[in-house]
């Protein structure tokens, strides 16, 4: 199947500006793509403007020179500098000084300065049924799956080429037959309690995400609704552990109102049965510190936290001095809400360390400490921090992250599966 421009496109496509360049970009991978032609996207979340060489910055400054602009709402995902000054990034020149001008490239290319891997809770939700290119992996499935906004998982470069050119590739999650499910993830075997515990969500992602790779499945045996924050946290471990890009939950996510209506053919191919020894090794599958003994750092969110995150971080401290300093990752909108209402000041009276625009993963914040050990509650960070930072990780919950940090060292509350 050969690719059909229109003649509106075509004639983008050979001009020789910026918008040209992203024009043919897009072309040439909806070519290698299979896809029949390109859509017109809604809007756009850009990954690509996360400082990872001079390549990068290099190729938006070009884009710049060429006079592009988006011509859909585009929001920025976290960058490697946190330009509101709450965190210090050990980022040295020249590597600092090309990730400042990335970022200004992409605010010059006409982007939000977002500068959050959780756009969805910062105003940025595209409607059920829409085409957009989004890019950042937890992004991506929450818009896919809590959304039900339309996308792929679009990588550095394509996404800001779709945003320029108002266009994506006609294929994969964008097509209405790709996003039924093939495969049932039924979770009823698990205590009430413990779907209902914060710590089983980051769990059930991983899990999910090793079981199904980029399948699209449904989970049942969900009673309720457990909130955005708790989809947010399962589907940023799914897409880490696995390829998730979509992800259903019978009467909870918009596309399955039950496991039968979202099925392809009405059967699946595949019924996992998640039992609490599955989820019990996901658990520990997450942590990777040979002692339990000591821990240097916490850092929570990543996905970013949302006002109610903080709000749940502030009430388990309760106005103590934390012994280890808990990173605390979110974006610039949430920053504002702390201010507005003092929780920035008493929190860093604490010892937390606010981090804004960026995160300890992707851009070095934690001390370089040889053999240290980082506690988290993040799937996500689980999966990415020893490799990113050089820390073996601790996987526990927010309530057990925060005891940890006051007392110095390990503490945990099974809530048994």
């Amino acid at each position: 199947m050969s690719l059909a421009l229109s003649a509106q496109e075509q004639a983008v496509a050979a001009g020789h500006d910026g918008a040209a360049m992203a024009m043919r970009i897009v072309a040439e991978s909806a070519a290698l793509l299979g896809a029949p032609r390109l859509i017109p996207i809604a809007s756009a979340h850009i990954d690509g403007a996360l400082y990872h060489g001079d390549s990068g910055t290099l190729f938006a400054e070009r884009l710049v020179e060429g006079g592009a602009r988006v011509a859909v709402r585009s929001t920025l995902n976290v960058g490697a500098l946190d330009l509101m000054g709450c965190s210090r990034v050990r980022l040295e020149e020249p590597a600092r000084g090309m990730a400042r001008r990335m970022m200004e490239a992409y605010r010059k290319l006409g982007c939000e300065q977002s500068w959050t891997c959780a756009p969805y809770q910062a105003g940025h939700r595209p409607a059920q049924g829409s085409d957009v290119a989004w890019g950042e992996s937890n992004a991506v499935v929450f818009c896919n799956s809590v959304l039900g906004a339309r996308t792929n998982r679009y990588g550095d470069f394509l996404d800001i080429a779709c945003a320029i050119s108002g266009r994506a590739p006609d294929y994969g999650l964008h097509r209405v037959e790709n996003r039924q499910a093939r495969l049932v993830f039924d979770v009823s075997g698990l205590s009430a309690s413990f779907l209902g515990s914060e710590i089983a969500w980051p769990v059930l992602g991983s899990l999910y995400g090793r079981e199904v790779g980029n399948a699209v499945g449904v989970i049942t045996g969900v009673s309720h609704h457990p909130g955005e924050d708790a989809l947010k946290a399962f589907g940023a471990a799914a897409a880490s552990s696995g390829a998730v890009g979509l992800f259903h939950i019978a009467g909870v996510t918009p596309e399955a109102p039950d496991a039968e209506t979202i099925l392809a053919g009405g059967r699946p191919e595949t019924v996992i049965r998640v039992t609490p020894e599955m989820a019990a090794k996901a658990r520990v599958g997450l942590s990777t510190a040979i002692t339990q003994t000591a821990i240097d750092a916490v850092a929570i969110g990543s996905p970013h936290l949302s006002s109610a995150e903080f709000d749940a971080l502030e009430r388990l401290i309760a106005g103590r001095r934390l012994s280890v300093p808990i990173y605390a990752c979110t974006g610039r909108h949430v920053l504002t809400t702390l201010e507005r209402n003092g929780q920035r000041k008493m929190l860093e009276a604490s010892g937390v360390v606010i981090v804004a625009d960026t995160c300890v993963v992707v851009t070095p914040i934690l001390p370089e400490l040889a053999g240290g050990v980082l506690m988290t509650n993040s799937g996500k960070f689980a999966q990415y921090g020893p490799g990113n930072t050089g820390y073996a990780v601790l996987y526990a919950s927010l309530a057990d992250c925060v005891e940890s940090a006051v007392i110095g060292k390990p503490f945990f509350t099974d809530i048994a599966a």
